[in-house]
């Protein structure tokens, strides 16, 4: 088994001062590190009945393509608000200094569907908890989610315990 940590680059001061920025695309340019990363991702939750993987944009669609494509199930993308075709439903989420919206198709799933939310990153969990609740108001169930790392002392991959969602991670660090 690969040290996937030791595949993850720090970069202070990124996106701002202060910040120590968690770079998953060495992680991702390395073959061994990507195939190992989706297919444990993928060996968790491959006896739930999974119907569908949603990843959330962007590095979200990497991981969760991939995870979809092991477990032989559909994916839907989750994306910022205008930026699907056709018919949409959307959700609201805070954000530092303001409001944000994601969207998924409205009829890509519905009652008796299984999603299991995959990213790349867990921090303060807002993204994620927006999209098991879009994902929830189609009926569908989300009780499983996957996170290449959880930065554990940010509280994300808490809330998401707190709505019944299951967190498996790869990675831990903590948050800066």
């Amino acid at each position: 088994m690969l040290d996937l940590k030791a595949l993850v680059r720090a970069i202070p001061d990124y996106p701002k001062k202060g910040i120590l920025f968690r770079d998953i695309t060495t992680l991702i340019e390395n073959p061994a590190g990507f195939r190992e990363s989706v297919e444990r991702l993928a060996e968790a939750h491959r006896h739930l009945g999974i119907s569908h993987v949603a990843g959330i944009e962007a590095r979200g669609f990497i991981f969760g393509a991939g995870v979809a494509i092991a477990l032989g199930v559909g994916f839907i993308p989750v994306r910022k608000k205008g930026k699907l075709p056709g018919e949409t439903i959307g959700q609201n989420y805070a954000l530092e200094y303001g409001v944000d919206t994601i969207e998924i198709h409205a009829d890509v799933v519905g009652p008796g569907d299984k999603v299991l939310l995959v990213d790349d990153l867990i921090a303060t969990g807002g993204t994620a908890l927006a999209a098991v609740t879009l994902l929830r108001r189609t009926g569908a169930e989300v009780s499983h989610s996957g996170f290449v790392i959880d930065l554990f002392d940010l509280g994300g991959a808490e809330k998401l315990r707190h709505v019944g969602v299951e967190v498996f991670k790869l990675i831990d660090f903590e948050g800066h």
